[in-house]
Parts: structure tokens; sequence; C-alpha cells
């Protein structure tokens, strides 16, 4: 606990303050970034109401929705991979090893086999995630409490699971196929100013929750029997996280399907930066996850313009190397 003592109210509000700076800055640049170059004068002329349509409904109706949903998405599952890891004590813990994104995936491909729309489509993706969330759950408690390792072995063996049942649905789509793989890959070029703005709030005030929470986590990290003796109700804590973390990761994944590696890369990259205090680690992995991947989807968006790119695919092929080279320096650190 010596590195959390370290923290000051000063360092946090500033660090928060530099980051929340730092992903206006990125917004802009990524709102003036496409196949149609938009000036700053431009972007001010939409905010005072004096742009043209054309240049307005690009911003309005196209960029500014895509990269809410970005925020609250790289956001969000940044913030539930930190807390996972914190409550199971594994640093692979994230959405994506829980079965999470594979149940919201499952209700998405099950509606695109049924011709729903895509509001339909967002239903039955949080219905499918809301059901692994409490499979999981039910399966992964011990004597009333959570147990780390059979809930991350449930969410393994269901998402294999409905990874399989994934897979064999598609055999049977034609006309969604196109849809059902980019809901694979993960992508957030179906945002629009309603999916965006109704995800953004849900991810901004659950992860004010769990930040709230988070020194509670330092304590859990000195194991379960000491953190009870400190006063730590580590049943509620953990029974509260997993069911707060899991639900907003439930309503991004109803909109943007499973996008690898933010949940499980974000809260590692935070920790080398900031160090170990979960009362920093949370709130800085949203603001960090958001940034990541908004540049994600700039470069997605207009690496080959005009077509695009699945935004699932750039972070992977961004997240596997940079995780891969976090481990051989956390494990040459060690050794």
């Amino acid at each position: 606990m010596a590195a959390a003592d370290r923290l000051t109210v000063s360092k946090y509000l500033a660090t928060l303050v530099i980051l929340f700076s730092l992903t206006i800055i990125i917004t802009v640049v990524s709102i003036l970034s496409g196949s149609t170059d938009i000036s700053i004068g431009q972007l001010i002329d939409v905010i005072f109401g004096k742009s043209s349509n054309n240049i307005s409904q690009i911003i309005l109706d196209i960029r500014l929705p895509r990269i809410m949903l970005a925020i609250a998405a790289g956001g969000g599952l940044s913030v539930a991979g930190a807390v996972f890891q914190a409550i199971l004590m594994n640093p692979l813990a994230e959405p994506y090893i829980l079965g999470i994104s594979s149940g919201g995936t499952f209700g998405a491909i099950l509606s695109f086999l049924l011709g729903f729309s895509f509001i339909g489509t967002q239903i039955f993706s949080f219905a499918g995630s809301m059901i692994v969330i409490f499979i999981v759950f039910y399966v992964g408690k011990r004597f009333g409490e959570i147990e780390p390792n059979v809930l991350l072995l449930t969410g393994v063996m269901i998402g294999a699971f409905f990874s399989a049942a994934i897979l064999l649905m598609m055999t049977m789509l034609s006309d969604s196929l196109r849809s059902a793989f980019l809901w694979l890959i993960g992508n957030l070029s179906s945002a629009d100013s309603v999916s965006a703005f109704y995800v953004l709030p849900v991810t901004v005030i659950v992860s004010i929750f769990l930040s709230i929470n988070s020194y509670k986590y330092n304590v859990l990290a000195l194991g379960a029997e000491n953190a009870k003796h400190l006063g730590i109700n580590t049943n509620s804590l953990k029974n509260f996280t997993y069911i707060l973390a899991s639900f907003m990761v439930g309503a991004i994944v109803s909109v943007s399907g499973i996008i690898g590696f933010v949940g499980l890369l974000v809260p590692h990259v935070c920790r080398m930066i900031f160090g170990i205090d979960n009362r920093l680690v949370v709130p800085a992995s949203f603001f960090i996850g958001a940034m990541y991947l908004i540049i994600a989807d700039t470069f997605a968006r207009t690496i080959v313009s005009p077509a695009e790119l699945p935004v699932g695919a750039i972070t992977a092929i961004i997240g596997a190397p940079v995780f891969i080279y976090l481990l051989r320096r956390r494990f040459n650190i060690i050794n």
C-alpha cells in the first residue's frame, strides 16, 4: 500500500484533467479526419450553427456519434478489464475471457438469422450478454462468494460454447453474413445518435461508480482474509463489481460487437504508466481506453478510404504485439 499512499488529491486531479484534455484533443482531430477533410473553421461553424448542411451532417450525424461510441466502448471495456483483473487477481481477466462478449455476439447473430432490424439486434445482443453474466456468476460462486478460478474457467467454457453456436449459425446466414462477420470482429460503422448517446451515459455512470469503489480493490489485493479484517465485505464487493461491470460490457457489445484486446491491454498500460494504485488505474483506464479506440477507429476509416476496416482488426493488430512486449518486460523485471 506504500505506493498507493503517495497518491495525493492534487496528483489525482491533475492526472485526470490531463487525460481528459488529451481525450478532447484526440476527439477533435478525429472529427477533422476522414475521406472528407474538415477544417477547424468549419468545425467551429458547425458548433455555432453556421455551417452548410453537408458538413454539419458529416460531423453531427456520422463522425460524432461514431466517436462517442468509441469513447464509450474503449473507456467502458478498459474499466471493466481493470476491475475484473482487480477482483479476480488475474492479469488475463477481461470481458472476452469471461464469455460476456461471446454471449452478446450470440444474441446478435441469432437476430440476424431471424431477420430482425438493428434495434432488434441490440436487444438480442444485450439479452445474450445478460444470460452469460448470470450463468457465469451462478456457477462461479462457492460458499456464497465469487471464486476467481472457477469464474474464469466457467467464463472460458461458456464462451467456447457460444462461439461454437455462433459458427454453426453463421453457416445458415446468407444476406446477413457480412453484418455477422463485422460483429464478430468489432465494428463502429453502425453508430448513430440513438445508440451512441444511450451507451455513453451508461458507460460513464458505471465507470464513476466503479472508480468510487476503486480504493477497495487496493485492500482486496492484500488477500480476502486481510480485506475482511480491514472492514471490506469482499463478497458484496466482488458481486457488485462483477454485475455492474458486466452490465456495462453487455450494453457496449450490443452496439459494437466484439472489440478485442482493449479490456485486456489498456489496464496493463495504465499500471505501467501510473503504478498499481487502482484509485488512479481505474479512472485512467477509461480515458486511455477511449483515446486508444478513437485513434484505432480513425485509422480504420481513413487508412483505406473511402473503404474502411473493422476497428476490432486494428485493435488486435496493435494490441497483440504490445501485450506480448508488456509480458516480456514484466517477466524480465521479475527475473
